[in-house]
């Protein structure tokens, strides 16, 4: 088995110059493919179940699923919950046999966040699994706007939280489907100024493909969050599957034609993460 934590992943990570994908999955096809990618890319991957993913399958499958892929793959996989909102979240998904929990309390007032932060962390650490925390507030695509991390208020949530790896809101944005943007270099090295904490890009399909090579080989960003651009892929491929034939009505013989695109865009992603 080479089911790993997000602290087992991430620290080399930061030592050696190079990030590892966290790659949002929404069912058995596309997290099936993210490990196949990763085997053939030679380098660890995080599977991530978020909000939707847990929407449609339950935690106790999620969990299973994701170990189940691990006991056989040649890489390092780590089994990790994306935005827990909630104590229970995290706790049900620690039960669940979850290595990794990242609990996202952007939305509150900084005491707050860090105090629950700092209860989960603890919680997690208890029984050997990792913690993800997120300060400032990555907003949404054509919806909620974000809040830029403020590098004094990073220091005291890596200090008073204990976390293993912290999200930070540096332009990044969920939900985009370019990659016009670009992440805030100065402010992300104002924070790698006072800490020392691996630091987490969630919204990552929309980061120019050579800013995350550059940041992934040359800061001590070690996560970036994959969900969107994926999901396009999965999306393109599946509609043309469903389309060449429309007499066709067995969903198992259309999805399996997701399979090898996926894999090969996932592969995509996973290179420009690489070290040199």
């Amino acid at each position: 088995m080479t089911l790993a934590t997000l602290a087992d992943v991430l620290q080399p990570a930061l030592k050696q110059g190079y990030a590892v994908a966290g790659l949002v999955t929404l069912g058995w096809e596309d997290m099936r493919a993210y490990v196949a990618a990763a085997e053939a890319e030679g380098v660890p991957v995080i599977l991530q179940a978020g909000p939707s993913c847990r929407e449609h399958t339950p935690l106790t499958v999620l969990g299973k699923m994701f170990r189940h892929l691990a006991e056989d793959a040649s890489v390092p996989v780590v089994a990790h919950l994306d935005h827990g909102y909630t104590l229970d979240d995290c706790r049900e998904a620690i039960d669940s046999g979850f290595t990794s929990v990242m609990f996202d309390g952007s939305r509150k007032p900084i005491d707050a966040n860090i105090a629950e932060t700092r209860t989960i962390a603890d919680l997690a650490h208890a029984a050997g699994v990792s913690c993800e925390g997120e300060i400032g507030f990555v907003g949404y695509s054509g919806g909620e706007g974000s809040s830029g991390t403020d590098p004094e208020d990073a220091a005291r949530f890596a200090t008073e939280t204990g976390v293993d790896a912290m999200a930070i809101s540096v332009g990044n944005v969920h939900l985009q489907q370019d990659k016009e943007g670009g992440l805030d270099i100065p402010r992300i090295r104002a924070i790698e100024a006072v800490t020392n904490v691996p630091l987490v890009i969630h919204g990552g399909s929309g980061v120019p493909v050579e800013q995350r090579r550059s940041l992934a080989q040359g800061s001590n960003i070690c996560k970036f969050n994959i969900g969107t651009e994926l999901r396009m892929a999965f999306g393109h491929v599946l509609r043309e599957a469903v389309n060449r034939d429309p007499a066709r009505f067995d969903r198992v013989s259309i999805l399996k034609e997701t399979h090898d695109p996926v894999v090969d865009a996932a592969r995509r992603v996973l290179r420009a993460f690489k070290g040199e």
